[in-house]
């Protein structure tokens, strides 16, 4: 198993995430497989585990620590999270960590992370208020938290606004990077602001959700040409590996097969030269189907509306790829006048854009999309429910 330096720590590139724990046909976690999984785990050099307070309605907590506890304590890192972006004033830290710490069966965790700073649960993170960053450095300072940093699903601008916040004390950030999001969301820009501010880099969603786990036979018969040994997932690893401020990769495998074949390409360091990078680039552009805005902003000069067109369109690329929670949560931050359904299909935005691309219909499209879908408040609350439920 490669690994990196992270302060004092050999941290395991590859990390186990446990939000797609292997799930018996009754829905609930099949708890074998997750002590077979992490056994091979540890067993082949992994030291670092990922769970957060929602995963598995409260349930992965549970069984994670219930399964490393049959090893020795000091042989293995234990992540957490808490849930400020499910409305935190619903949550007291104090009362949420000490029920984490219970579940976890543990002391103190190795990492613990801000859960997902984006654009609707920034100010409920910064408002002094609910002194949730006070009162995890004071955990930190106690030692019952080891390493405190955050993740985050927000755009750069936000990921910035919160640096320039609470930057001293963050230690690392989790972000959605894979070699699609390096342009579809941003990903490029929040690396390097990250690597600008002396800030690790902690991956999520490698494989995007399996999309780059899977991919067509015409873009897999190009990368064998390339290296006909290698499989479409290691190509995504393989991408990560080569950005220097990536420190940890987490993957969610829900089964061992997933397990053994990452652990495998985990195994040793293959570097992507030029060709390969730029290819598995142009791959990703192909899967894009993209509008082709190039965010010159030309468009919201003349909107009357003031619309965040670029922006508007890049979460429509986004929804047009897959179906996913970043763009509910990105649009329900926005306030009704700003939404996509605020368009009033003038087109003065249309007369501007040097790519002549349809805004109002991209508009009229994205609104009806995002009507079909639950918001981000919708999914906090089933998941919240489904955490009060689950039996500890």
């Amino acid at each position: 198993m490669i690994t990196s330096k992270f302060q004092e720590l050999a941290l395991s590139r590859l990390g186990f995430g446990t939000m797609r724990l292997p799930q018996n046909t009754d829905g609930g976690i099949d708890e074998k497989q997750v002590d077979e999984m992490i056994d091979y785990a540890i067993a082949h050099g992994v030291n670092y585990f990922d769970t957060a307070y929602p995963y598995h309605g409260g349930m992965s907590e549970i069984v994670v620590g219930r399964s490393l506890s049959r090893y020795p304590r000091e042989s293995w890192y234990l992540a957490d999270k808490f849930p400020g972006h499910q409305v935190a004033e619903t949550y007291d830290p104090a009362a949420v960590f000490e029920e984490q710490l219970k579940k976890c069966g543990v002391e103190y965790f190795d990492f613990y992370l801000l859960h997902n700073v984006y654009e609707n649960s920034i100010d409920t993170y910064t408002d002094e208020r609910w002194g949730i960053l006070k009162y995890f450095v004071e955990q930190k300072k106690a030692g019952r938290i080891k390493h405190l940093g955050f993740s985050c699903h927000g755009r750069p601008e936000t990921l910035e606004k919160f640096l320039d916040y609470a930057g001293s004390s963050m230690e690392f950030c989790q972000i959605q990077l894979n070699y699609l999001d390096w342009t579809l969301q941003r990903a490029q820009e929040k690396y390097e602001l990250l690597t600008e501010r002396n800030i690790p880099v902690w991956v999520m969603e490698p494989v995007r959700g399996g999309k780059l786990a899977a991919l067509s036979p015409e873009n897999s018969d190009l990368l064998r040409g390339l290296r006909p040994d290698e499989k479409d997932p290691a190509w995504a690893f393989r991408f990560l590996l080569g950005l220097p401020n990536v420190k940890m990769i987490l993957s969610g495998m829900s089964n061992p097969e997933q397990m053994k074949e990452n652990i495998s390409t985990f195994s040793d360091d293959k570097p992507l030269n030029i060709t390969e990078t730029n290819t598995l680039l142009s791959i990703a552009d192909g899967m894009k189907n993209a509008i082709p805005c190039t965010a010159c902003r030309y468009c919201t000069e003349s909107c009357p509306q003031g619309l965040d067109i670029p922006m508007l369109i890049a979460a429509y690329n986004d929804l047009k790829f897959q179906s996913s929670m970043t763009v509910p949560m990105q649009l329900d931050a926005l306030p009704n006048d700003k939404k996509p359904s605020a368009c009033l299909a003038c087109g003065a935005c249309a007369k501007m854009c040097p790519q002549s691309i349809d805004i109002p219909a991209a508009m009229k499209n994205l609104a009806e999309c995002v009507a079909k879908m639950p918001s981000w408040a919708e999914m906090c609350r089933q998941r919240e429910e489904a955490a009060k439920k689950a039996k500890v």
